[in-house]
Order: C-alpha cells, then structure tokens, then sequence
C-alpha cells in the first residue's frame, strides 16, 4: 500500500490538485490543530523547552519522520526528495493550514545545503539524516575578534598531529553555541596564504577544550555567544573538502545563509501591520488609517514587501536548482532593509507603547516588537555586513574594479 508521504514524493507535477490534495490529507492527519498559528521556536530555545511542548515535539517528528522539515533533500539523507515546485505547493498547503515548518536552524539553513555539495559520503550519512529529523543543532565558527568583516585573516589555529587535528584560537559572535551539538568551522591550516590556508571543519561541541560564554544585547537576549577552543582534539574525518580548501566553500555557505535569510524577511510574522495601525491610530469616518502620513509610508512599505516576495519567487524560478549565487547579496541586502522598516513602522504605530521593556505594563505581544526592534538593528550585519555585499554585487554582478 503507497502512504500519503510516498504520494507526496511521487506525484506528477502536471497533477498539481492531486499532490495539493494528498498534502492537505497528510497535515490533517499529522499536524496538531492546537498549533494552529504558531510559529516555529528558534536555535535559541533550550531542549527541555521543546521537549514539555508535547504537541510540538509530535509535529516534529512527524515532519522529520516524512523528510517534510527539508523537503527537496534526497531521501536517503533524510529527505523527501521533492523537487522545488512541489515543496512550494507543500509550503502552501501548511500556510492554508496555519502549520509551520517546526525543523529550523543552521543545519537547514545553511550546513546542511552546503554538506549535500562539499561532504563526501561518510559525512552526509552521519550529519544530514539527524539534521532533517530536527535531531542534531549546529553554530557556524567563522568571525573573530580580529576577523569580522576581513573573514580571510581568521587565525584559528589546526594543526596536523597525525592521526587528528588540534585546534586552538577563538570564534565571536556564535549564534547559539550554548546549545549546539556541532559547529561547522573555518580554520587556519596554512599561515603563509591567506584565503588559500583555510580549511573546513567540523567540531563536537562536547569535545574537550572548547568553551562558550554568551553576550548580552541591548534586547535582553544572548544569542550570540564567544566560542574558544584550546588544544581540542578533532578526528581527521572531519575535516569537509580538501585541505586548505575552506574559503570557497565558507563562501558557498554564506550564499545559502544569505539567501534564507531573505527568504525568511519576505514573510511579514505577527499582527499585519494595517491591523496594528487600525488598532493604534485609529481610523476616519471612511475607515482609513487617521494619520494621512503614516497611510502613504505603510502603504509604500507594503509595496515593497510584495514586490520584494515576488521577485524572490522569480529568482527561485529562474534558478532552477541550480542554488544561490551573488545574486543573493542584493536581496539580502534589500530584506535586511525592509525588515527594519517593518519594525521601525510598528514601533512608531504604538506610539508610547513602542518603548515597552517591562512585563506588566505593557503586553507580551508589544514587549516581543520591541525587542525584534532592538534586535532588528544586526539584520544589516548578519551573514555578512552591507559594505561586504555591496562590494560582492560591484565587483561580481557589475564587474566593476576594485580602484
């Protein structure tokens, strides 16, 4: 007998409202409808959080159980092997449905995409299955004190003993290292070359000899963390790629980090803004939004946004699988941008209501705008600053020279 998920992989992409249907059969028959409207938790939530959340950790691993968490993976990674369209046609179904993707982080985001390229055999079958099952978190090694937006003088030091590596220096700015199982890193192999002495590594967390501090952010929150490594043993097969071959695919996975990241701010979260204002502001005799400035910003706003969701529909289209590419720094400077507009326009909706830091006085619902507020102000730096992408998109989508 074919199960709905063998269905689902199946179906003939011609048969669009067949493969619709055997979706929406497959999420009323797994997805929890007390989730209903709720959104994934992120790489900051601790496990026994996830874990006292039955119902959620149900819909895990039912999604992970199909391969859905990561639906155009190849199925003996732990995927569906679903083709693009397809797994657009799912996303819809779970938007229909109010579902959310519960399988998130850097393993899916960024890791996972890049090990399907770059990981030989072993690796694939070790990390990835773990990774779709929601199983296994992982952080990204890459910036430094003195290597932030010159990533290439990065001086963490590998060694070869032999029979492992040795790993000595320290990483910044580590989203959840804390909490992480792995951590993808790159790392000096070679100190007479710049770019071409880097190599790929993956590390245990749990390795002896590597330790995480947290950093405190004006939100509040600590996702970030300071990573050091002193005299951490890491197993030859660990290293990804060839040796002194890091650079080119740290910079493969910055393109699938990018373009996730403005995938993710395509998708307005929350109260629609013409909602909140409706609620905030208040409205005319017509119905329309009191404040006549405010109406001609919030309208513009929304403009951008649905152009700028259209045109990450046209890009995903247009590259037919063949993954991201420089491309990619143009939206993800463009999504950075509108992020914050986004956030900056509630905050000024709620007038005295925006400067909320204290429970009590004001809503959960305001306190968590604010704090995406405060938080939103990195959204230029993450994955690479502004400056980094503009000079990308000059030199490899103009072709301008350096001078």
């Amino acid at each position: 007998m074919t199960t709905t998920t063998e269905r689902l992989a199946a179906a003939d992409l011609h048969e669009t409202e067949d493969f619709s249907a055997a979706a929406r059969e497959w999420l009323r028959a797994n997805f929890p409808r007390e989730l209903a409207g709720r959104q994934a938790y992120d790489y900051q939530t601790p496990q026994e959080v996830l874990e006292a959340d039955l119902p959620y950790m149900r819909w895990m691993r039912a999604m992970g159980a199909a391969g859905l968490g990561v639906p155009t993976w190849p199925v003996e990674y732990g995927g569906a092997g679903l083709d693009a369209r397809q797994a657009r046609l799912f996303a819809e179904e779970m938007a229909h449905a109010e579902a959310f993707n519960p399988i998130v982080g850097m393993g899916v985001l960024m890791f996972g995409p890049t090990l399907l390229q770059y990981g030989d055999e072993v690796q694939k079958r070790r990390h990835l299955p773990p990774i779709a099952r929601g199983e296994m978190r992982w952080c990204q090694g890459f910036s430094e004190p003195g290597a932030g937006s010159d990533l290439a003088a990065l001086q963490t030091r590998c060694e070869d003993k032999g029979d492992h590596w040795l790993v000595n220096g320290q990483k910044t700015w580590t989203s959840g290292a804390h909490l992480a199982d792995w951590c993808f890193c790159l790392v000096r192999t070679d100190k007479t070359r710049k770019q071409e002495g880097i190599s790929f590594l993956l590390i245990d967390m749990r390795s002896p000899g590597v330790s995480v501090r947290p950093i405190r952010l004006i939100s509040g929150q600590s996702p970030f963390c300071e990573t050091f490594f002193s005299d951490v043993k890491v197993p030859k097969e660990n290293l990804m790629g060839p040796l002194n071959a890091g650079w080119g695919i740290g910079k493969r996975l910055l393109q699938h980090e990018r373009a996730g990241l403005s995938a993710g701010r395509a998708k307005s979260a929350g109260l629609p803004l013409s909602a909140l204002a409706k609620r905030y502001v208040g409205t005319d005799a017509e119905g329309r939004l009191a404040d006549f400035d405010l109406r001609a910003r919030l309208a513009r706003h929304l403009v951008r946004q649905r152009v700028f969701s259209q045109t990450l529909q046209r890009v995903a289209a247009e590259a037919r699988g063949a993954g991201p590419n420089a491309g990619t720094s143009i939206v993800k400077n463009v999504g950075a941008r509108l992020a914050q507009e986004r956030s900056e326009l509630m905050v000024e909706i709620m007038g005295s209501q925006g400067l909320g830091t204290q429970a009590g006085k004001f809503s959960a619902a305001e306190l968590g705008i604010v704090t995406e507020w405060l938080k939103g102000k990195a959204y230029s730096i993450y994955g690479g600053s502004q400056e980094i992408q503009n000079n990308i998109i000059s030199k490899r989508i103009l072709n301008l020279p350096d001078r």
